[in-house]
């Protein structure tokens, strides 16, 4: 009985780390070599896009948005690790 109640624990998704995430999957983009993608630390263009609201991010990124392929080719990412990758690109203090 008592182990029904740790399963949720063991079978949630542990969110990946940002920055392994990044250099993983986003970099191809937002180190530069996209200029339309914006660049991580790039505080004055990722500025407008926090203020859509992460919602709106995470969907451009779940569904592909201009040149972003569909999920920004990372398969195995959450919807938390999007919030985290984008945070981190984007040096929100809010990470």
């Amino acid at each position: 009985m008592a182990v029904g109640m740790f399963l949720p624990f063991f079978s949630a998704q542990a969110t990946q780390d940002p920055e392994a995430l990044y250099n993983r999957s986003c970099a191809a983009c937002h180190a530069g070599q996209l200029p339309q993608a914006p660049m991580k630390g790039d505080v004055a263009a990722w500025e407008p896009r926090l203020a859509q609201g992460m919602e709106v991010l995470v969907a451009h990124v779940n569904k592909g948005f201009k040149a972003m392929p569909p999920r920004g080719l990372c398969m195995d990412c959450s919807t938390e690790d999007y919030r985290l990758v984008i945070l981190w690109m984007s040096g929100s203090p809010d990470t």
